[in-house]
C-alpha cells in the first residue's frame, strides 16, 4: 500500500500572533482617533480654557511658595501645566472607558474576548492603545504651553515623557477597571461625575496642597494624599525639573498594576460581566 503524505500548515508562533493582535487592537484605537479630528480639539478645549483664561484671572491670586521641585517663585501658568497634562490623560482614560462600554454593548468586545489569545494580552493592548492616544494629546498640549511661554529644558523632556506615559497608563487602567462596573451607556455620565471631578479637584492640579493645610482643611489634604491622580501629577511636576519623586512613582506604578488586575478579573468569564450576561 502506498503511503500518503499529509502536509500540515504550522501555526504562527506566539510572538507573531501577539504582533498581529497588537496591530489590530492598537491600530483600531489609533485609526478611530484619526478618523475623528474633532476629538483632539474637544480633548484640548478644557485644559486650554484653564491654561489661558484661569491662569490670567488667577495670576496674582495663587502664590506658589518655593517648595520642591521649585527653587524660585514661578508663574501660575507654569504651575498648572502638570495638572492640565493630567487632565488630558484623565479625560482620555474615561473616554476609553466609554469606548469599552460601547464596544461591549455592540458586541465588538465579545468578539475580541473570544479570540484565541489570553485576555490579559487583549486588555493589555487596549490599555496600550489608550495610553498612546493620551500621550499624543498630552504632547500637543505641551507644545501649545511652550508656545505660550512655558519653557522646559530639553534635557528634562525624556524623563517628562516617561512620567506622562506612566500617568496616562494609570488613568487608562482606571478607565479599564471602571468599564467592568458600568453596565450601560446611560449610567456612564453619572459614574464619571463621581470619578473625574473629585479626582481632579482634590489634587494639586490647580493649587499646591500646602494651601489646604494652611486653610485648615486637613480632611481634604488627606483625601488628596490618597488620590492616585495627585501622584501622577506630582511625578510629572518633578520630572519637568529633572527630579524624581519616589513616593509619587511608587503610587503610580502600584495603582496601575492594581487597576489592571481588577479589570482583568472583571473580564474573567468565571467572575465578571461575561458570566453575569450569560456568555462564555
Amino acid at each position: 500500500m502506498q503511503a500518503t503524505t499529509v502536509t500540515t500548515t504550522a501555526a504562527p508562533s506566539l510572538p507573531l500572533h501577539l504582533a498581529r493582535a497588537l496591530r489590530a487592537v492598537v491600530g483600531r484605537e489609533i485609526g478611530r482617533f484619526l478618523r475623528q479630528p474633532t476629538r483632539l480639539g474637544s480633548a484640548l478645549v478644557r485644559p486650554l480654557l484653564w491654561f489661558v483664561v484661569f491662569s490670567a484671572g488667577f495670576h496674582n491670586v495663587f502664590g506658589v511658595a518655593i517648595v520642591p521641585p521649585y527653587e524660585t517663585y514661578i508663574e501660575y501658568k507654569v504651575y498648572m501645566v502638570p495638572g492640565l497634562l493630567g487632565m488630558v490623560a484623565l479625560f482620555n482614560g474615561m473616554q476609553s472607558s466609554l469606548s469599552m462600554v460601547y464596544d461591549r454593548e455592540m458586541g465588538v468586545m465579545r468578539l475580541l474576548l473570544t479570540a484565541p489569545l489570553a485576555r490579559g494580552w487583549l486588555l493589555g493592548f487596549k490599555l496600550l492603545g489608550s495610553t498612546v492616544l493620551s500621550v499624543l494629546q498630552m504632547v500637543v498640549f505641551l507644545l501649545i504651553a511652550w508656545a505660550f511661554g512655558v519653557e522646559i529644558p530639553l534635557g528634562h523632556l525624556p524623563g517628562l515623557l516617561v512620567a506622562m506615559a506612566c500617568g496616562a497608563t494609570l488613568l487608562a487602567a482606571l478607565g479599564l477597571m471602571l468599564s467592568v462596573y458600568v453596565k450601560q451607556l446611560e449610567n456612564f455620565a453619572g459614574t464619571m461625575n463621581f470619578v473625574i471631578f473629585p479626582m481632579f479637584f482634590i489634587s494639586p492640579a490647580l493649587y499646591p496642597l500646602w494651601k489646604l493645610e494652611e486653610s485648615g482643611a486637613l480632611w481634604l489634604l488627606r483625601l488628596a494624599e490618597f488620590n492616585p491622580f495627585t501622584h501622577a501629577v506630582e511625578a510629572m511636576r518633578f520630572a519637568m525639573y529633572g527630579q524624581f519623586n519616589t513616593t509619587a512613582w511608587a503610587v503610580v506604578l502600584v495603582c496601575s498594576a492594581v487597576f489592571f488586575v481588577l479589570a482583568l478579573r472583571g473580564y474573567d468569564p468565571q467572575r465578571g460581566w461575561i458570566r453575569q450576561k450569560g456568555g462564555g
